[in-house]
């Protein structure tokens, strides 16, 4: 095409953006659009997950007790469990059976209320019909009241009626799903064994009563789980002959109406691989999250209690949350009634409240056991302390009055006390009234922080020889001790820096700036995972003595829904913060800068792979290079407009 036929395609195009260019979405068209969006599309695993997730849900509502899994030779995957059944009377609003609108609609469930499921793990109403989405073919037997139902499905739509298909005894009750995936979605198109059978036996370990099996049609062969005794018969199992502090595990447990937490944990006298897993509502979160934080420091406590009043730490010498967590084996278990994951795969837990809960349960239940048990509470700090002074001895020496290429550090810099670079965080803070308040709410044992002026210099297109002639980009510079564009980055003087900006657009755009500036002239730093983005709440929810913290708008809508829910008609107060400044240090700390309770997303390039990495920094600079303006407006046109999403 020449550059006149360029300029006249545009002309024809540049009218053509009205109201029939905006394109909604309906049923389940947004998976079949964006599957990796809403599940992890490596392989189809996430499916049979979710599948066994919802029989999981009603063994924890106490009415199934046996789920079956089979792995057909043609790589179906057949799900069965002795429960209620799914519904099959037709919805009062809706006009469709239970099962359909449950398939076919995005966010259609019976866990949005504590009614049917007090704790389960899908609240969105949306894991299983995205099953239905990715499957070229999806069927369902049902048994319920008396009778045999039958359903398929085809790519998300329904291929054949509910229809009556035999009778069965009124006590004969269950769901047995078949679904195979759509391999067109996905890089690996078989399941994998290993993991399901993984899946199927810790849910058997974590809900009390439950007998799991898998049946691989190809090698013939069956396994089953069933464990009379729960988490500590499965941690020994793990530990089997390796030398642990304790004879036996430390478990616990403790309920009350919308909460439940159950653990087990060893800790073993030499390195080795030990099981490390935490679930909530019998989903794995192999990315912890809230939950975990809670645990490690209401375990850290107990330790740091229990040596301070027995005289057992050396003088200057400061446990920190890593010296517990060595050689560490435990099998962690949380049920919520309103759990927030931080993606669809709900590989980490993000509900803030949850730190505290399980921190003050296990804090006072280890502190007690301690204190029992004396003799194994010496042999547990001795090897804490062990560690520490280990930690210290390799601790690099970081000088705190002098960067490392000998400049003079920023003075409105606060810096931390620790030499520990491992422990050592930085928090760039938007403006000088925000930083105010995070110095006040760090621990400044090894937080630091540097308080930015507004927006800082678009260094996009900025020569890494030219962009030390900005006097902010000089001093963040000075304080991360690695000059731009630097391959070696051994001098960086934190583990982890953070970027802490306000939750309206103005804070979004400085955050962006800061993340371009990283991307483009300290890739080395972002390659290694050491840059990470703050994420404040924009709302703060009052309901009579209990306080909610909102990410959003959705977030605040879900939250508001829950507590109308279980509060009814009681007054909801609630504020929006215009910024980080109008948060006082109590607030700044609970919800953004406490190792507890804070939201951190990892800044990185995709898979790390040369095509991810090029598809990145096209896009950031359409975003943000000088010459890109007229792309960038094309851009927000066909890609910034809103899509409604039925």
């Amino acid at each position: 095409m020449t550059l006149f036929d360029q300029n006249a395609d545009k002309e024809r195009h540049a009218g053509s953006y009205k109201a029939d260019s905006i394109e909604v979405l309906k049923g389940l068209d947004p998976v079949k659009r964006r599957p990796g969006m809403y599940t992890d599309t490596t392989s189809p695993d996430h499916l049979a997950f979710e599948v066994i997730d919802n029989s999981v849900d009603e063994a924890i509502a106490g009415f199934a007790s046996t789920i079956d899994v089979v792995l057909t030779k043609d790589n179906a995957i057949v799900v069965t469990d002795n429960g209620r059944g799914m519904p099959v009377d037709i919805h009062p609003n809706e006009g469709i059976s239970g099962v359909e609108l449950i398939m076919t609609k995005l966010h259609a469930g019976a866990k949005f209320s504590n009614k049917d499921y007090a704790f389960s793990g899908g609240l969105h109403g949306v894991g299983v019909s995205v099953v239905n989405a990715l499957s070229s073919n999806l069927e369902i037997t049902i048994k319920r009241d008396g009778q045999i139902f039958g359903i398929q499905f085809g790519d998300g739509f329904k291929t054949q009626d509910l229809e009556i298909l035999g009778t069965v005894g009124k006590k004969s009750t269950g769901t047995s799903l078949k679904f195979y995936p759509n391999i067109s979605y996905f890089d690996i198109p078989n399941f994998s064994k290993t993991a399901i059978e993984t899946s199927l036996k810790s849910k058997a370990v974590l809900c009390k009563g439950l007998k799991t099996s898998f049946f691989d049609e190809v090698s013939n062969e069956k396994k089953s789980w069933h464990y009379d005794h729960g988490l500590d018969e499965y941690l020994a199992e793990h530990l089997e002959g390796k030398k642990c502090i304790f004879p036996d595990p430390f478990t616990g447990k403790s309920t009350n109406e919308d909460f439940e937490v159950a653990w087990a944990i060893n800790w073993g006298k030499e390195s080795g691989n030990n099981v490390e897993e935490s679930y909530v509502n019998l989903i794995p979160t192999n990315l912890g999250g809230t939950h975990v934080n809670g645990f490690r420091s209401g375990l850290l406590e107990s330790v740091r209690e229990f040596c301070k009043f027995r005289n057992l730490l050396p003088k200057g010498l400061f446990l920190a949350p890593e010296d517990i967590w060595h050689h560490v084996g435990y099998v962690l278990s949380v049920k919520l009634s309103e759990a927030q994951f931080s993606s669809q795969t709900k590989e980490r837990l993000s509900s803030r409240h949850c730190a505290n809960l399980v921190n003050l349960q296990v804090r006072d239940a280890f502190s007690l056991w301690l204190n029992q048990n004396v003799a194994f509470g010496e042999a547990l700090a001795a090897l804490a302390i062990e560690h520490a002074k280990n930690r210290v001895k390799k601790a690099k020496k970081v000088p705190k009055k002098r960067a490392s290429n000998g400049g003079t550090l920023p003075a409105k810099l606060s810096d931390c006390s620790s030499d520990d670079q491992e422990r050592r965080e930085l928090f760039f803070v938007e403006g000088d009234s925000a930083g105010g308040s995070a110095k006040q709410a760090r621990d400044r044992r090894f937080q630091a922080i540097m308080p930015l002026r507004g927006k800082i210099l678009n260094t996009w297109d900025v020569e890494p020889s030219a962009v030390l002639e900005s006097r902010e980009i000089r001093d963040i510079t000075q304080v991360l001790g690695v000059m731009p564009g630097e391959n070696d980055i051994s001098k960086l003087r934190y583990n982890k820096i953070c970027i802490l900006a306000d939750a309206d657009s103005d804070g979004l755009h400085i955050a962006t700036l800061i993340c371009a500036l990283f991307l483009r002239h300290f890739p080395q730093i972002v390659k290694k995972g050491h840059v990470f983005i703050a994420m404040p709440p924009l709302y703060r929810i009052d309901v009579g003595k209990e306080v909610f913290y909102a990410l959003d708008d959705s977030e605040r809508n879900t939250i508001i829904k829950k507590v109308e829910r279980r509060k009814g008609n009681k007054k909801i107060n609630i504020q929006r913060f215009k910024g980080l400044g109008e948060m006082n240090p109590a607030q700044l700390k609970e919800t953004t800068i406490a190792p507890d309770s804070r939201r951190l997303v990892q800044l990185s390039i995709n898979d790390g792979s040369v095509e991810s990495e090029e598809q990145v920094y096209e896009i950031m600079d359409m975003l943000l290079g000088k010459k890109r303006a007229k792309d960038r407006k094309k851009w927000i046109e066909t890609e910034g407009n809103i899509k409604e999403i039925e």
